[in-house]
């Protein structure tokens, strides 16, 4: 499993990446392989307001199909067309390819999510 130090995590295995108020969020590696080839991904429109543990979004695979959970309140001010057109990439470089860029609205809220190590030690008890 890849994990990148910079990274915060959920316990949904969405990733978020800070910079300022903003955050980039994806999921994590852990979570593409779970699901295997993904063949769909269903993203929000711009502007669209959640609130930390809504779900923003849907992901399926050959598998399963998944809801994305959001792990920061926020807007949307940005998502990734590219995996919408070409969902394989997620599982290509899933950190490289992230979902959704938000404007954060609780920067509290990043307290609860992991770091890279508690995200390893919480994967290794669901495997």
């Amino acid at each position: 499993m890849k994990t990148l130090k910079e990274l915060f995590y959920s316990n949904d295995h969405e990733w978020v990446k800070i910079q300022g108020n903003k955050a980039y969020v994806g999921i994590s590696d852990f979570a593409q392989h779970a699901l295997g080839d993904i063949v769909f991904v269903e993203l929000p429109e711009i502007d669209a307001e959640f609130t930390s543990g809504d779900v923003f979004g849907v992901i399926e695979s050959v598998k399963a199909a998944s809801d994305m959970i959001i792990p920061l309140s926020g807007k949307v001010i940005g998502i990734n067309e590219d995996i919408v057109d070409n969902p394989v990439l997620v599982n290509d470089d899933c950190y490289e390819n992230w979902m959704l860029l938000i404007e954060i609205s609780n920067m509290e809220e990043i307290k609860g999510l992991m770091n890279e190590a508690q995200y390893i030690e919480y994967c290794s008890k669901e495997e």
